[in-house]
């Protein structure tokens, strides 16, 4: 991939919502590498990224809701690319039936403003590996499992009857609202990318996590995987800036499926529950679930990603 000098980062693209851990994080990454943002965001972040943009003439900042079309065209004026996340309203931060249809509605609403929007060029559209992980077995049952019979990649999708069926709303949110934008992407002619990602390692993850529902199941099929915010952030901007990405890719850089990795994460979700379970012997830590999701597609173009930013900084040096 070429550096980014070379794919002229001085174009302006859009982040939304910037007010999330991801998008926050985008936006002071392309801010880095020289891009201007335009920064959307819910009226509670509005201030606080009104005074960065004093500071930082490329920073633009949009009051901007993905249910008002119009203020999603406002924020898309100028852009060559839109990097959008859906992100939880503070006033109900957790998954069901009613939160996915909003999600759903969101993806639409963007995706046609994107395919008004002339100068438009590239779309990175965050998802989420739940939208790839739950499957029924080809058998009949009556527990929640993935049971892949093989590697799960970006071509599968989760099952939305069986989302439904056991109420998994993150997985079937996610999963609708990307069909969504890809069939309305493909028919509007929006060049556009997605990124599936694992749970998301932050500060301030906690138990209620709506990624966390059904975590039991993706532990013991292998699937059960995690992202933390810097390799999440530098696989956007790779699909972004390299052109040959192209459709769905899984981004993590961890894979829970031992005793251990689970005990760890446990315990930074509940640091003092008294329902922890009891420390497992060093045998019982030794054992595996094997892995049955690959990440192989991002893997590949995060070496030619690497190694442009190396290629870059190189360049710098001898100006």
């Amino acid at each position: 991939m070429a550096p980014a000098f070379l794919w002229n980062s001085s174009k302006t693209v859009c982040v939304m919502d910037a007010s999330g851990q991801l998008g926050s994080a985008l936006v002071r990454r392309l801010l880095q590498r020289g891009y201007t943002v335009h920064a959307a965001v819910h009226d509670q972040e509005l201030q606080c990224y009104k005074r960065q943009s004093i500071e930082n003439k490329k920073l633009r900042v949009f009051n901007s809701d993905p249910l008002d079309y119009h203020s999603i065209m406002d924020a898309l004026k100028g852009c060559c690319a839109l990097f959008y996340s859906f992100e939880l309203p503070s006033d109900n931060p957790t998954y069901d039936e009613y939160m996915g249809e909003m999600e759903v509605r969101a993806a639409h609403n963007v995706l046609e403003a994107c395919a008004q929007t002339d100068t438009i060029d590239k779309v990175v559209f965050t998802s989420s590996a739940t939208a790839v992980i739950w499957r029924g077995q080809h058998h009949h049952t009556t527990t929640t499992t993935t049971l892949p019979p093989h590697h799960l990649d970006e071509k599968n999708w989760s099952d939305v009857n069986f989302c439904k069926k056991f109420k998994l709303w993150h997985g079937l949110s996610k999963t609708i609202a990307e069909k969504t934008a890809w069939a309305l992407a493909m028919d509007r002619g929006v060049n556009m990318v997605s990124i599936n990602g694992g749970l998301l390692m932050c500060p301030n993850l906690s138990i209620k996590d709506p990624y966390l529902l059904g975590a039991a199941e993706m532990f013991k099929d292998g699937v059960f995987v995690t992202v933390d915010i810097e390799f999440l952030v530098d696989a956007h901007i790779c699909v972004f800036e390299d052109s040959s990405s192209y459709g769905r890719y899984l981004c993590f850089n961890r894979i829970i499926n031992c005793n251990e990795d689970a005990d760890t994460l446990a315990n930074m979700l509940l640091p003092s529950s008294p329902l922890s379970s009891p420390p497992h012997t060093l045998e019982e830590n030794r054992v595996y679930h094997q892995q049955r999701i690959s990440n192989e597609k991002l893997n590949k173009l995060m070496v030619e990603y690497e190694s442009g930013l190396q290629e870059e900084e190189a360049s710098a040096d001898d100006v």
